[in-house]
Order: structure tokens, then sequence, then C-alpha cells
């Protein structure tokens, strides 16, 4: 199964996190199929390939709770039930 879920980086105590879809067999910080967005907890910065998230979503992965959460505040699951299509670039946002 596929899964969206968050990849930790960065160094010691300033940790960020990639948003990627992974095997749900893979380990936390093993290798991608892709990646698909960014999160900073420390500064709530949010950079999501919508479009490739609702790729993935339609093909039938499912986010871990805390991506679900992410998605949820940027309005994804909103974009997904509409049917429309997200522009192919990176949305930023500063929650």
């Amino acid at each position: 199964m596929i899964k969206l879920r968050l990849k930790r980086f960065g160094k010691k105590r300033e940790a960020s996190y990639r948003i990627v879809a992974m095997n749900s067999l893979s380990r936390r910080d093993g290798r991608p199929l892709e990646e698909l967005g960014f999160y900073n907890p420390r500064t709530d910065e949010v950079r999501l390939d919508k479009a490739g998230i609702i790729r993935r979503l339609q093909q039938g992965a499912q986010p871990t709770d805390t991506v679900r959460d992410i998605l949820r505040k940027e309005n994804v699951f909103e974009l997904l039930k509409s049917g429309v299509q997200p522009e192919a670039t990176v949305a930023e946002s500063a929650v």
C-alpha cells in the first residue's frame, strides 16, 4: 500500500519534514517513490505539489494522520472532491 507520510531531515532539534509517497513497509527515512511537499513545524511553513498529491490520492494512497491534518489545512481535500485540477506549480504558505 502506498502512504503519504513525513520524512524527517535537518539537524538535531531542528527537524523539518518532506511529504513523500512511500510503500507502507519502507522505513521512515527510506527512499521515497515521490517527494510531494515540505513541512517545517517550527515556522509552520508548508509547500505542496497539490497536483501530485491529488494524483496519488486518486490512485489510492492513504495519508497518515499528521499529513491528513496538513492537507486539510491547505484545502487539498476540497480540491479533490470538486474535481478541480490545481496548477502544476508548488503552492507555498505560512500558516
